[in-house]
């Protein structure tokens, strides 16, 4: 590689170099801006200034990880979700902002029809604890509990918890078991829904190096929310509300298997900023 001085420089030639390996060039800017310990604002004020030889040597060992395929969050180590930054790493599926919008939902869900203050709150298969933890810190008065199979998942969700001061109950094992026999007010999950026949379509960055057992599921990946739709009439207290995120494709699979749970309820399907099928719903009175 040319000798490059100047941040600008190094932040060209590494868009340039992304874009003809097939990434988003974008990546560069966020990759510079995590080698030099730079907001956005202050990257675009440095420009004019030099790099040393250390920090584009670790740069560009990013930049050619990235055109690899490695995800640019397991590089940074962190993704922000909900305006609050999370870490990240190979053991929990990196947040989407997708989910955002589930979390507003059920914001929106929980002031309409629940009035106490102190509700029990599960999130089943937690990952990093996206979910769980915005939920804790929007409704500090919230008993929160949050369920994961992967022992490395819990242990990066916690660390999270606690940087981010949330107080969650985090237990280990397959999605409702740790805590089905307890009651809940709402209970929300984005369990693994993608169908194996689906990998071959996925970017090469999710399917090589996001955790399988995060992303995929039996029966065109409507397996999970299957178990967890027998599950919860057990658990649910009443008024009480449950929110899926789903495949855009599963909207109607996944709203019939809670109505024929929960047959007086409110059930829908919302989509994403993106017009998508993204989120189904149930409220029930």
């Amino acid at each position: 590689m040319t000798k490059l001085k100047y941040v600008y420089e190094a932040l060209k030639r590494a868009s340039s170099f992304l874009q003809e390996h097939g990434r988003e060039e974008g990546a560069a800017r966020i990759l510079l801006q995590h080698e030099l310990g730079l907001s956005y604002s202050g990257l675009i004020a440095s420009m004019r200034d030099e790099i040393s030889d250390a920090q584009l040597e670790n740069f560009w060992a990013t930049i050619e990880q990235h055109a690899k395929g490695i995800p640019v969050q397991h590089l940074t180590g962190t993704e922000e979700f909900y305006g609050r930054k999370f870490r990240v790493n190979a053991d929990v599926l990196i947040p989407r902002p997708e989910t955002e919008e589930l979390i507003e939902e059920t914001l929106q869900l929980i002031e309409r029809h629940l009035v106490k203050k102190e509700l029990a709150l599960a999130d089943i298969g937690t990952g990093s604890g996206i979910i769980a933890i915005t939920m804790k810190c929007e409704l500090p008065h919230a008993n929160v509990t949050a369920t994961d199979i992967s022992q490395s998942a819990l242990e990066t969700a916690a660390q999270n918890a606690e940087t981010l001061n949330a107080e969650i109950d985090f237990r280990l094992g397959d999605l409702t078991k740790p805590i089905e026999n307890e009651k809940w007010d709402v209970i929300l999950s984005n369990p693994p829904y993608i169908a194996y026949s689906e990998a071959p379509d996925l970017s090469d960055s999710v399917r090589d190096f996001e955790p399988h057992h995060a992303l995929f599921a039996d029966n065109e990946g409507l397996a999970l929310y299957e178990k967890m739709a027998e599950q919860f009439p057990k658990m649910l207290n009443k008024p009480g509300i449950i929110g899926f995120e789903i495949g855009y494709q599963q909207g109607k699979a996944v709203e019939k298997m809670l109505k024929d749970a929960f047959p007086d309820a409110f059930v829908y399907c919302k989509k994403d900023i993106n017009k998508n099928d993204r989120m189904v719903f149930a409220v029930i009175e």
